[in-house]
């Protein structure tokens, strides 16, 4: 009779990575502030989802970084080009008077897109550029 084996040992599983392009930084001043979420009703404010995966990069740094997604799942992005480094978005009469941007570069028209327009696959690594905007 031949002795049992233990079971293989399993591939210790990764986080998918989202490497991220962002394009139209009209300076390099300050940092790009980047929200990931998987929660539609957060979107495009991580602040509301502690699941979320916020984080800061230079601006003169932005121009490719990769975000680590906790898992697989149906996700968006929403960045903000923070220049003056005061960790929020600055706004003038209701609108930003810095950059933004989202996944999938969706039309904006009043307000920010929904998340549906700005969602995203990651079922694996995955590759989103995305092009900022500027309203004054």
């Amino acid at each position: 009779m031949l002795p049992l084996l233990p079971p293989a040992a399993s591939a210790p599983t990764t986080a998918p990575t989202v490497d991220l392009s962002i394009t139209g930084l009209r300076s390099t001043k300050g940092q790009v502030l980047v929200c990931l979420t998987t929660n539609r009703k957060a979107f495009p404010d991580c602040s509301k989802d502690a699941g979320s995966v916020r984080m800061a990069v230079k601006a003169a740094e932005a121009g490719n970084f990769a975000v680590h997604a906790p898992a697989t799942g149906t996700y968006a992005i929403a960045v903000v080009h923070d220049e003056n480094g005061n960790n929020k978005m600055d706004t003038a009469i209701f609108l930003p008077k810095e950059g933004f941007g989202f996944s999938r570069n969706p039309t904006i028209t009043v307000g920010p897109p929904s998340f549906k327009s700005a969602s995203f696959a990651v079922t694996g690594d995955v590759h989103q550029s995305i092009k900022m905007k500027y309203m004054l």
